[in-house]
């Protein structure tokens, strides 16, 4: 659960990001663990689930660590946070993840997937990730989302 105010935006990196709406010093939390608001789901209930759910999960999820035969889905922006070799946050303690410099309001939160996904193979070229669309309806309140993205 992130810890922080934040928004989502387009991202210069992948597709939509995770942006801080406030300042943090370098060293705060910005992110914890919580069962309440990071739904543990196994591997048996994600095969079991409709193809275009799997691919959200594929895409959006990753392994629980100290539970192993789970993944984890953020029900936060924390979903959107995009991968960065060179990243602003530190996520080498599972259930916490740091900043590891100043983020200033407007900045993008970054970590590196490798920290937490030891699975995760970068983005090779000519590999695309599946994307998911989801339309933005004005007459609809689109939650984490700053009012002038819907116009």
């Amino acid at each position: 659960m992130l810890l922080i105010n934040t928004y989502v935006g387009q991202s210069s990196i992948e597709g939509l990001g995770v942006f801080s709406d406030e300042y943090v010093p370098c060293g705060s939390l910005i992110w914890s663990l919580n069962p309440k608001f990071d739904i543990f789901v196994t591997e048996t209930e994600i095969g079991a689930l409709p193809p275009h759910m799997q691919t959200f999960l594929a895409r959006y999820s990753y392994p629980h660590l100290d539970m192993p035969g789970y993944r984890v889905i953020d029900l936060d922006n924390g979903k959107f946070m995009n991968h960065s070799p060179t990243p602003n946050t530190d996520f080498r303690i599972f259930d916490k993840g740091y900043a590891l410099t100043d983020i200033a309001p407007g900045d993008e939160i970054t970590c590196n997937y490798h920290e937490f996904d030891p699975g995760f193979v970068g983005f090779l070229p000519g590999l695309t990730v599946p994307s998911i669309e989801m339309p933005l309806h004005a007459d609809r309140p689109q939650s984490g989302l700053r009012p002038e993205m819907l116009e």
